[in-house]
């Protein structure tokens, strides 16, 4: 059994940051069960690009209210809290913040914890 606490991440190499947004990494490769999770805040007012080539993405809203675009077709949809969307195409794909966003953050193949967006928005695909 794995049990953690935020208070226990935050401040620690499993909090990452960027001036738009931070996630704290619960459940990362390392803990061996094939998936990651992430508890993430997308700050109010900001227009962010990703993509997860490598990565399978479910992101559940559990606060604040938004908006996201699928890159490839230009259809936006409605995120506010109580809404799951799942990036099951490697969506390429904008996240609007009308207010601060909480979200908890499902992706298979699990993250590592080091990864980085790169210039093209999307984390490399790491194993250790």
């Amino acid at each position: 059994m794995i049990i953690k606490s935020l208070d226990n991440i935050i401040g620690t190499e499993d909090e990452t940051s960027s001036e738009n947004w931070t996630s704290r990494r619960f459940i990362l490769n390392k803990d061996g069960v094939g998936f990651s999770m992430n508890d993430t805040i997308i700050k109010a007012g900001t227009d962010n690009f990703f993509w997860y080539k490598h990565h399978i993405e479910a992101v559940y809203c559990i606060e604040g209210e938004g908006e996201i675009e699928k890159v490839e077709t230009g259809e936006v949809f409605e995120i506010k809290a109580g809404t799951m969307y799942l990036l099951d195409e490697n969506d390429k794909h904008r996240l609007r913040a009308t207010t601060q966003m909480r979200m908890v953050c499902v992706f298979n193949p699990a993250l590592v914890g080091t990864e980085t967006h790169n210039e093209e928005g999307f984390y490399p695909l790491l194993t250790e």
